[in-house]
């Protein structure tokens, strides 16, 4: 059985070395929406941990909320970190090159969910870990990307496994999903 949480790159390798070299500026605005959408979902996690510890599931819409936000913050980082080339659009609904597949809301333990925050600290230490490599490598790729006009395969699934983690890290901890981040390193 896969995870609840996948990522879906659809990406064919290409970049633009105009939009590569100003990558950084580009995603200014994305980051600043990021955070002021992450305060919202902040609010919501917060709604979605009472609501599932008592009901044992996280309402509907607002697990659909944290599902685009989620998706959103995959967009952008993929953007950032060049594993796709496309601006992404502000929704985190649109059809993109890399992005991520969640499940629908399901019934979580009570028990898990009151110990969520501890339960994630592991995964969230090492994907903490993770994304310093993730700017290490995109460092890195932003000189390929600007001498081939591509970024090479393998480099763009080391990138999109490092986004990979941090998604079901990330929808672990927001209770999107009650299972564990997964190693698989299959993309």
């Amino acid at each position: 059985m896969g995870h609840p949480i996948t990522l879906v790159v659809t990406d064919d390798l290409q970049r633009n070395r105009l939009t590569v070299f100003f990558r950084g500026l580009l995603a200014i605005p994305h980051l600043i929406w990021l955070m002021l959408w992450g305060i919202a979902a902040a609010i919501a996690w917060i709604v979605a941990w009472f609501a599932a510890l008592f009901t044992k599931r996280v309402p509907p819409t607002i697990h659909d909320f944290l599902a685009s936000y989620l998706r959103y913050q995959v967009h952008v980082y993929s953007y950032l970190t060049l594993a796709s080339d496309p601006f992404p659009s502000f929704s985190g609904t649109d059809d993109y090159p890399v992005t991520a597949t969640i499940a629908p809301p399901a019934e979580q333990g009570r028990l898990g969910v009151f110990f969520r925050f501890l339960l994630a600290l592991p995964a969230a230490i090492f994907a903490g870990v993770l994304n310093y490599f993730t700017e290490i490598l995109a460092f890195f790729a932003w000189f390929v990307c600007l001498a081939l006009g591509r970024i090479p395969e393998g480099m763009r699934n080391l990138l999109a496994f490092s986004i990979r983690f941090h998604a079901q890290t990330q929808g672990y901890l927001y209770l999107l999903t009650d299972r564990y981040p997964g190693f698989d390193t299959s993309v």
